[in-house]
């Protein structure tokens, strides 16, 4: 894919920190002063680095899977240079306002990055290989698909380098990295017997060094608990610039003998730089981390984790009006309402059948109701999130009908009211845990739900969640921070925060606060939130500082959670990756102690 920034004057390319100091000092240090380059440990990600009283920040910008941009905990953007743009006009967090670019010399050109000269004829190799596309139809597969398939390629793109060799034993490694000469950083990396497990052999001083690489539920490769990595090669070539916790910086591949003409990808300068964060030795260096959760199927590895357009051929069929030819409608009724009722259905793509729920609009309704629909559809189609229910499209026919994935497992309230026995706690956070990550999607995108509650929680099966009913979302501007109802309506009250109340204001951050409300119904199995107290009465019990009390079974983790979430001024108030990081932080503590305690009844002990 085409770089965003490589157009943007002060963006000098794949340059370590070190050179970025440099070319700051260079111009001067005025407050303000900011370059852009490429990020070594995220793809497509780059880094912004600032000064400011005579101090340099760097703050990574990471590219999300939706195409858009973001410092950590800060608004998402459509690209690099908006990004920049809006933090010449509110800090946000940032150690003060982008005052001045400083632009590359005439003589400078933005350096070339290890992936950069390969990975677009890569990425369109592999899309005309593996769905057999040419012409439009590639091109259309190459823009839609690019970033998921570049991840795909990157990740494997390990071995293919001269330093991997694959699955061989420790004393292998040794053997090959004493083998001729022997100078500090000489290194190779080879697979563990444990799928998906890597290890880092490092010369210092004559003797071989091992390092576990540990990977994270996101993916992220580290060295124990160092910095983390999209993918191995680029923790490599991180490894040559900074020690980050290893005895010496990586300096000297030693080859593998079995690959006889390995094509190496371009590396960067390695520069002897930084302090080591934490010393190994070789008798801790290989300690052994907590397996991945249980044994069950997590809902990324399964098949309705993928969007239903994740074939290229599918998504080049994909409109907002479907045909009725297409669709067939079952009498089951799931639910109904005011508008119409909901039912089972089946939708014929190109290549598959899947599951549908059919929103159908009953005759005679106003004309208000079907503008509401057709608004929730184009609000929908524009989602594509595993956490939340997509929309294939909507169909004109004896009504008119909203075509939605199927969420079989029906409302998060009642199924947890009906099953409250059998339900563990730790089943409960799973399911809030990915209510938080749809969340805060829909933060990146700049959509707020307005009726975000657990009755609007579908479940798939037990241990996956989706959000849904975006009937009364919408979408912010780009330089939006909330949105102003001009009227009021049927508002679900118990779940709104103070200032959509008062003010009928409404952002992402009052989403967190009815968050904390459905974070309270999942602990309390379903229960009424603030039994039966009226809209006013809420609100006053609000004003007076009160908050509902915690569920018997919620652990207090999660009931602070919910009082942070409860926050009353809107500012104070954390937003959504701020609670989706916590949520995943207790989440993962569960199932390592988990882990641990199997471990102990079976009294297993690591090879």
């Amino acid at each position: 894919m085409p770089n965003a920034a490589a157009h943007l004057p002060f963006y000098y390319g794949s340059i370590s920190r070190a050179d970025a100091e440099e070319y700051l000092k260079l111009a001067g240090m005025a407050d303000g002063l900011f370059l852009l380059r490429q990020c070594f440990r995220n793809l497509g990600g780059y880094v912004l680095s600032v000064v400011h009283k005579l101090q340099f920040y760097h703050y990574p910008i990471e590219r999300q899977m939706n195409g858009t941009y973001a410092i950590a905990g800060g608004k998402a953007h459509c690209g690099p240079e908006e990004l920049c743009e809006f933090y010449s006009k509110d800090a946000d967090g940032l150690c003060c306002l982008l005052r001045k670019p400083c632009n590359r010399p005439s003589s400078v050109e933005p350096q070339l990055g290890i992936f950069d000269n390969i990975r677009e004829n890569m990425v369109r190799e592999y899309i005309r290989q593996t769905w057999n596309l040419e012409g439009e139809n590639l091109e259309l597969a190459f823009i839609n698909q690019a970033p998921q398939v570049e991840k795909l390629l990157a990740t494997t793109a390990h071995e293919k380098q001269i330093w991997y060799h694959g699955s061989i034993t420790r004393e292998q490694a040794e053997s090959r990295l004493y083998s001729g000469a022997q100078p500090d950083g000489k290194f190779l990396m080879r697979q563990k017997r444990e799928k998906g497990m890597y290890a880092l052999s490092l010369i210092y001083g004559k003797t071989v060094y091992h390092y576990r690489i540990k990977q994270d539920k996101a993916g992220k490769y580290s060295v124990e608990d160092g910095t983390k990595f999209d993918t191995l090669w680029q923790m490599v070539e991180y490894l040559k610039l900074k020690r980050d916790g290893l005895i010496h910086y990586l300096k000297e591949s030693a080859p593998n003998p079995d690959m006889a003409t390995a094509a190496m990808a371009p590396a960067l300068p390695a520069h002897p730089s930084g302090v080591a964060n934490k010393r190994l030795t070789p008798q801790n260096s290989e300690r052994y981390a907590p397996e991945p959760i249980g044994a069950r199927i997590l809902p990324m590895d399964t098949s309705c984790y993928e969007s239903p357009y994740s074939d290229p051929e599918e998504l080049k069929e994909r409109k907002l009006f479907l045909k009725r030819s297409n669709l067939m409608v079952d009498e089951v009724e799931l639910g109904s309402g005011n508008f119409g009722c909901v039912r089972k259905g089946v939708y014929k793509m190109k290549k598959k059948q899947i599951d549908v729920a059919i929103k159908m609009l009953k005759s005679g309704n106003e004309r208000t109701e079907r503008d509401d629909m057709m608004k929730e559809a184009q609000i929908m189609h524009q989602l594509d999130n595993p956490y939340i229910v997509r929309v294939i499209g909507v169909c004109e026919a004896e009504a008119l009908m909203l075509v939605m994935e199927m969420a079989s497992g029906g409302p998060l309230n009642k199924f947890l009211s009906s099953k409250r026995d059998e339900i563990t706690v730790s089943n409960v956070v799973e399911l809030m845990h990915q209510v938080a990550i749809g969340m805060k999607y829909l933060e990146e995108k700049n959509f707020v739900h307005r009726d975000l509650a657990a009755r609007n929680v579908l479940l798939v099966n037990q241990h996956y969640a989706k959000i849904s009913d975006f009937g009364l979302s919408k979408a912010l501007a780009a330089d939006d921070s909330y949105y102003l109802a001009k009227t009021t309506g049927k508002w679900p009250l118990k779940w709104y925060a103070p200032e959509c109340i008062l003010y009928r204001k409404f952002s992402s951050k009052s989403d967190v606060w009815s968050y904390g409300v459905t974070m309270w119904e999942a602990f309390s199995y379903g229960q009424k939130p603030y039994k039966k107290m009226k809209g006013p009465e809420v609100m006053a019990f609000i004003e007076e500082g009160k908050r509902m009390e915690c569920p018997p079974k919620c652990p207090p983790e999660m009931y602070k959670l919910m009082q942070q979430c409860w926050t009353f001024k809107v500012e104070d108030r954390p937003d959504f990756v701020t609670v989706e990081t916590l949520i995943r932080t207790y989440y993962y503590s569960i199932a390592a102690r988990t882990e641990e305690s199997l471990e102990e009844g079976a009294k297993v002990t690591p090879a």
